[in-house]
């Protein structure tokens, strides 16, 4: 089954998707936000076009654990995309994934000014390989 992540962002969207045995996630592509309903029917309509069988929606905590006003507004998010599609949307703690994606960005030797680019996709890949490797391990 495959399975479609999202990292939302203020201004872009990252979304990643696993292979058909849901074990490797993979940078999908970046959408810029528009509108809560825009943005969810675009959602569904990449997770009708891949034959997701689940979403994974990133989620910030703050250090306790605690909602924050950006998981908040995932939170929405992740019900505007129940309005759209059947499919089950799973939160799954975001923290830290945009840095670790500015980091392997680094790693792979990528410029400075490329990675001013986006990085909204690979840490979207990021939160589903977490999600992915923790579910394979239980």
């Amino acid at each position: 089954m495959r399975i479609l992540a999202i990292d939302p962002g203020e201004k872009n969207i990252g979304i990643a998707i696993s292979d058909p045995s849901g074990t490797i996630a993979n940078p999908l592509t970046v959408i810029k936000h528009v509108s809560r309903p825009k943005d969810a029917a675009t959602i569904a309509q990449l997770a009708f076009q891949y034959q997701v069988g689940l979403i994974v929606m990133g989620k910030s905590l703050d250090a306790e654990g605690s909602s924050t006003p950006h998981s908040m507004r995932a939170d929405r998010l992740a019900e505007a995309i129940g309005e759209y599609c059947d499919l089950p949307v799973t939160m799954w703690d975001e923290s830290f994934s945009t840095q670790e994606a500015r980091q392997a960005r680094i790693e792979m030797g990528t410029t400075r000014r490329k990675r001013r680019g986006h990085l909204d996709d690979l840490a979207a890949a990021i939160i589903l390989q977490s999600y992915l490797d923790t579910k394979a391990s239980t």
